[in-house]
């Protein structure tokens, strides 16, 4: 985690007060073993569906890259707790839509928190917290025209300093390049990926589409 704190010297100050303040003592959520932070590539989901054009994710004034789809707890042994009851309050709508800004909507924000966040333990400004300071603590690559899974793979690691090749997968479909999936410690410092999570990892060696923003 310090070295990745280290990598974003470049950051505003104060952004860089909050980000190491929330880092020096990251809150341990409980129940499971480790997170899986999962990074779409928003013009590929924009460019999906036609329906997806009017979704304010897609609004080309916003010219979104990679996007937070969600910081998804795991199990080592494979799979992960879903849909989970907590006696945690659920997310207000303010808290999601505060989460707009790197998730593209207020309502991925919410469908995030039911199907994971109640899994975390944490309360809903916890969690939230959690996965903007992941998200925040990455350098994000801009792929452009067509590059393949482990090129941009290297990108990444090549970006982040203390990531390592057997913690970042990407995914594709249809030719496409669709999401970036870094494994994270409870306490989001990175670590290695279990076998469920690696299979996930996409399968073409060739060239993938980069979608532009729209």
């Amino acid at each position: 985690m310090i070295a990745m704190i280290k990598s974003f010297s470049r950051r505003p100050t104060h952004v860089l007060a909050v980000l190491a303040l929330l880092a020096a003592a990251p809150l341990r959520a409980q129940g499971f073993d480790y997170y899986v932070l999962a990074l779409s590539w928003s013009p590929t989901w924009c460019a999906g569906d036609p329906d997806r054009r009017s979704s304010e994710q897609c609004d080309p004034s916003r010219d979104l890259g990679f996007t937070l789809h969600g910081l998804w707890p795991q199990y080592d042994a494979g799979g992960w707790p879903q849909d989970c009851h907590s006696r945690e309050r659920d997310a207000t709508r303010g808290q999601t839509a505060a989460m707009a800004d790197i998730m593209g909507t207020g309502g991925l924000a919410w469908y995030q928190w039911k199907k994971h966040g109640r899994c975390s333990g944490l309360s809903a400004g916890d969690y939230f917290d959690s996965a903007r300071l992941a998200y925040t603590l990455l350098s994000l690559p801009e792929p452009r025209g067509a590059i393949t899974a482990a090129e941009l793979e290297r990108d990444f690691i090549a970006a982040n300093p203390g990531l390592d090749g057997d913690e970042v997968i990407v995914t594709c479909r249809g030719g496409q390049v669709q999401e970036v999936r870094i494994c994270l410690t409870t306490g989001l410092e990175p670590r290695s990926c279990s076998r469920d999570v690696l299979e996930d990892a996409c399968r073409s060696g060739g060239p993938l589409d980069v979608p532009d923003p729209p």
